[in-house]
């Protein structure tokens, strides 16, 4: 089966992508003559000008809606074109999972880049939360471009981070400075203190820190703040132990508990709220299936439930 890597360039409208992938290709580095398609899902203000691609090489087609996005149809454009390889300028209104849906077989996610104007950005975070999380789960690399001077970067990062450890982070200013982003992430709370103290607002950070990387924590105490599951069906002297985290949106609200050991003489109510002090270990349990993080309570003061009920990580 012929493979074909597929560079895939996200982003709302008048993000830069369109400038991007012309200069791009206009570059004899990345185009050397190789059979290109190149795949445009939304039509801006700006206008690729084949004419000025290294070798003249690139079939270019432009999708008329969502529903374009079919396997049969990207299929016959890759054959018609004899391509090498598929570049996307992917309309930043539809879901990622929409295109992995159509990939022909063959077809490979190669390169993943995301750009934001770094102008409109927040207002897109704040009004379509779910479609700039739905980009940035899978982008290797993001682009914030057109930033003023004063531009808060702390505040982008966070929000990037919040979604993706692992994407790498430009800024690009208006006079066309590049800076990377190496800010590091330290964590809102000490992991080396006698007790680790998680405020109510680190709480999705601490959960998400924790199952990544459960190791660190083994031995560590803990206190925070939690709201207890218990059920005839878990192990006797067990109950859970979480909070309701949001990543992007009400629709993906999901209780993350973690499984808690109760301690002799210890009365846990069903969704009660409970400021906890426990130390953490790492044990297989029926209700993970798998080894996981434990708490071992050793305190559990009842206790009011959070001013914001629902954990999230921005």
């Amino acid at each position: 089966m012929k493979e074909i890597p597929v560079y895939l360039f996200t982003g709302f409208l008048e993000s830069g992508k369109t400038t991007f992938i012309q200069d791009t290709l206009q570059d004899k580095r990345f185009n050397s003559g190789e059979k290109t398609l190149l795949l445009v899902c939304e039509e801006g203000e700006q206008e690729y000008e084949p004419e000025e691609f290294s070798g003249r090489n690139v079939t270019i087609q432009t999708l008329d809606g969502a529903e374009d996005l079919t396997e049969e149809n990207l299929d016959r454009w890759a054959n018609e074109s004899h391509c090498e390889r598929v570049i996307i300028e992917y309309n930043g209104m539809w879901l990622i999972q929409t295109l992995y849906d159509a990939m022909p077989r063959g077809w490979l996610p190669y390169q993943n880049m995301l750009f934001f104007d770094g102008r409109s950005f927040l207002n897109y975070n704040a009004n379509m939360r779910s479609l700039v999380v739905d980009k940035l789960q899978d982008c290797e690399l993001c682009v914030f471009n057109r930033l003023p001077d004063d531009a808060d970067t702390m505040e982008l990062h966070k929000i990037v981070r919040g979604v993706s450890r692992r994407t790498d982070i430009i800024y690009e200013y208006h006079d066309g400075k590049v800076v990377p982003d190496e800010m590091e992430d330290p964590l809102p709370f000490d992991i080396d203190a006698p007790v680790i103290e998680v405020a109510d607002e680190d709480y999705a950070l601490f959960y998400r820190d924790l199952t990544e990387e459960p190791r660190k924590y083994v031995g560590k105490t803990v206190r925070t703040k939690v709201q207890a599951v218990t059920d005839k069906r878990f192990p006797d002297g067990h109950c859970a132990m979480g909070r309701h985290i949001m990543t992007c949106c009400v629709e993906d609200i999901t209780y993350c508990p973690l499984v808690s050991k109760i301690a002799d003489g210890m009365q846990i109510d069903n969704t009660g709220w409970y400021i906890i002090t426990a130390k953490i270990d790492l044990r297989f349990s029926r209700m993970y299936g798998k080894k996981g993080p434990v708490f071992l309570l050793q305190s559990a003061e009842k206790a009011e439930p959070p001013t914001q009920k629902v954990a999230t990580f921005y």
